[in-house]
């Protein structure tokens, strides 16, 4: 025994001595050793017996490298074989356990498919039942006759009875781990299966490691939750549902007290900052607004208002503008950098892409274009001014030297800089810069948002010993529940209405056997002078190596088979910067009748002759990805329509697509995306490290409420954590891998 634990000492010394004084009685010199608590973050997964290096280099690809990272790898299911049933008792169809002995077994190779079936028959006091195993000939070196054994599994019936087909199985003389009882199921992968996962477990809670619990004790008594220790008992190995449930709750309100007290902190960090006050200069914001060609909606309004309230405060501002597809966010950003610009202070507005960039450049040139505003488009591929001040009447000034426009914004000749994250490079200095307007920021990544604030904070804005305020906007609805748990550190606006006029999308789901109709009804949108977005899926990361020629082929079918007459344009991600403003261009000239693309549309584009927008397999994508991809239609007072053409017959797909033919309503979309998908889905930030176990609990508001309570008075009553030493540790750890706003 000590011989097999050999080369196991060299790796963790501590380990060794405890597994040996396991097994032998414990000399007086070595009690003390093995009783010191073992720090689980620390230990080295390949430290333990039976894990050994090949192991170790498996379970990095789920992120597991310690004893910790294990024992916090969860599982995702439960099969229930805890109902034990004696063998004349059993029913096809139900899933049950039976203990009995081996009394037949023997090992078949089929010559025809090359296969190996393990046969063996286990009878207990009352009967006999078969059980079959395919290609796994060791089952049959461990089934021999005689042997007591358990079989869990789902009942089957043929010619020649009930039987078991693949059961999970073990000897009878074995602690239940894999039968018998709730058994864990966890994400796996090559070379790595729940079975061999459980076994490691039982031998890590053998242990007997300590584990010390982060979450202050009087909060675990006063919401009736379980030990860290406990619970991860409960969780790994419950004997019961109501166990594994409760030890859910507790890791969920862990989880959720962590990201209340990072967004908290970051909360209170912000506020302790300075910014210039701007003040709210209620002539000149009315005057633009009477001139305006429409008329702001009232969620516009009270948006603006508790902007422009905001910006008079010398605390920094850090504002959420949550809003549905083309509810009119510009307008209220454009608000915003107008009352920035006539207190004499720059405004620099941040785009995910150079598109959208320009997008922007160009509509909020033409909103200024009166004014004394000069603005600016800096991207890596661009450098343009527009309005540009002592300059009488050029309007565009393309300025190729970098310095010479880097010069005019730290000399304060551009008033508004709009472009990508190019902005906070370290070469470009503001002169006062008093407001940031960050658009689009799902878009850029949890991590990259996370950064984009940081360096706020620190950016060369000319104004010393203050920091911008700071406005993010997203038009993808996110439902309060997430607002709560992830963006409790940002004061909240919400548009959710629609500007006057607009008509709602008419919506249908296409199944293959009507898509003739619709191309049909294209031809005549095109006949009335109308354009057409068709756009195909592509959503997986592995897939962008193949988007060029998917989306050529895509284009070239259906300029050839499909609309010969008419002009088709190709958009994908794979085009340059230029060549994809190019193709935009062209398209609203109307070069082009139809515009195949794939998601780089999703957000931002802004065509109102476009009054159809197809969505190839329409099934693939996310409800709020489908609404992105909708609202690039129905921009103008036209009727505008949306196909979402399946070849799903799934009884789920097709009640999730129906959801899109209900409702326009871009909040209600989101909360129906929100139940479907899960959080971690919806939001983007499965690749965060927020745990699974987690995500799923970011719906409950109860709990996100109690967290954020008992994260509030927590901080009052020690600012840094220094009382709370584990959980000051905890959340280190959390916000090294978890990046909040």
């Amino acid at each position: 025994m000590l011989l097999f634990y050999h080369d196991w000492l060299f790796r963790d010394r501590s380990i060794y001595i405890k597994i040996c004084c396991s097994i032998f009685p414990l000399p007086p010199s070595l009690f003390v050793l093995y009783n010191q608590p073992m720090d689980i973050f620390k230990i080295k997964i390949d430290s333990i017996p039976r894990i050994n290096q090949k192991y170790g280099e498996i379970l990095k690809k789920i992120n597991v490298f310690t004893v910790r990272d294990l024992l916090f790898h969860f599982p995702f299911r439960y099969e229930d074989y805890s109902e034990r049933i004696e063998i004349d008792s059993l029913i096809g169809g139900q899933t049950a356990t039976v203990m009995g002995e081996v009394s037949k077994s023997k090992l078949v190779r089929t010559w025809k498919k090359k296969m190996m079936i393990t046969e063996c028959y286990v009878s207990d006091e009352t009967g006999s039942v078969r059980a079959v195993w395919f290609n796994q000939p060791y089952v049959s070196d461990s089934l021999t006759v005689g042997k007591g054994v358990r079989l869990s599994g789902k009942v089957l019936e043929d010619k020649n009875g009930f039987y078991f087909s693949n059961p999970a199985w073990e000897l009878s003389s074995r602690e239940p781990t894999n039968t018998g009882r709730l058994v864990p199921i966890y994400s796996e992968t090559e070379g790595l299966t729940s079975k061999w996962i459980r076994w490691q477990m039982q031998n890590i809670f053998k242990l007997k490691l300590e584990i010390q619990d982060p979450i202050p004790t009087g909060i675990l008594e006063e919401l009736h939750l379980p030990s860290i220790k406990t619970a991860l008992q409960y969780i790994h190995f419950p004997q019961s549902e109501n166990q594994y449930l409760l030890a859910q709750k507790r890791f969920a309100f862990q989880n959720m007290l962590t990201i209340q007290l990072a967004s908290l902190k970051v909360k209170m960090n912000w506020e302790k900052e300075s910014s210039v006050a701007i003040p709210f200069n209620e002539k000149i914001i009315q005057k633009f607004t009477t001139a305006l060609p429409f008329t702001l909606t009232n969620a516009q309004r009270k948006a603006s208002f508790e902007i422009l309230k905001d910006l008079e405060k010398t605390r920094p501002m850090n504002r959420l503008l949550n809003g549905d597809v083309g509810s009119g966010k510009t307008i209220v950003a454009a608000l915003a950098s107008l009352q920035a610009s006539q207190a004499k202070f720059q405004t620099a507005i941040m785009a995910p892409t150079e598109v959208l960039a320009r997008q922007h450049f160009e509509n909020i040139s033409k909103l200024f274009e009166s004014y004394n505003i000069s603005v600016g488009l800096l991207t890596n591929a661009y450098q343009e001014i527009s309005n540009l001040k002592s300059m009488g009447d050029e309007k565009i000034s393309k300025n190729k030297n970098r310095e010479n426009f880097l010069e005019k914004i730290r000399t304060d000749k551009i008033d508004i800089l709009i472009g990508t994250h190019a902005l906070i490079q370290k070469d470009i200095k503001f002169k006062n810069l008093a407001l940031v307007v960050i658009d689009e920021q799902h878009r850029f990544g949890v991590s990259q948002r996370a950064f984009l604030q940081q360096k706020i904070e620190t950016i060369n804005d000319g104004l010393p010993g203050k920091i911008p305020h700071l406005l993010t906007m997203t038009a993808t609805p996110i439902p309060r529940t997430l607002t709560m748990a992830y963006f409790g550190n940002l004061d909240l606006s919400l548009l959710d209405e629609m500007p006057v006029g607009r008509k709602s999308i008419i919506t249908k789901v296409i199944p293959p056997n009507k898509r003739n109709e619709v191309y049909d009804f294209v031809r005549k949108e095109v006949a009335s002078g109308h354009q057409i977005f068709i756009i195909f899926p592509l959503v997986e990361e592995s897939e962008k190596l193949a988007e060029l020629k998917a989306a050529t082929q895509e284009h070239e079918r259906l300029s050839r088979d499909i609309f010969p007459e008419l002009s088709l344009g190709l958009l994908h991600g794979k085009l340059k910067a230029k060549e994809k403003e190019q193709v935009m261009a062209d398209f609203k000239s109307k070069k082009y009748d139809i515009l195949v693309a794939t998601s780089v549309v999703e957000v931002g584009i802004d065509i109102p002759n476009a009054t159809v927008i197809i969505i190839e397999d329409a099934d693939r994508f996310g409800l709020s990805q489908l609404h992105q991809f909708r609202g690039r239609v129905g921009r103008s007072q036209q009727q505008s329509y949306c196909f979402l053409l399946t070849s799903s017959n799934t009884v789920k797909s097709k009640s999730r697509l129906a959801t899109m033919e209900k409702t326009n309503n871009g909040f209600e979309i989101a909360e129906a995306d929100l139940k479907l998908r899960g959080p971690g889905e919806f939001l983007g930030v499965r690749q965060s490290g927020l745990p699974d176990i987690a995500m799923q609990h970011l719906g409950n508001v109860k709990l996100i409420e109690i967290s954020r309570q008992k994260a509030l008075k927590l901080l009052k009553n020690s600012p840094t954590l220094s009382k709370y030493p584990l959980l000051k540790k905890e959340l280190e750890k959390f916000t090294t891998n978890v990046h909040l706003e």
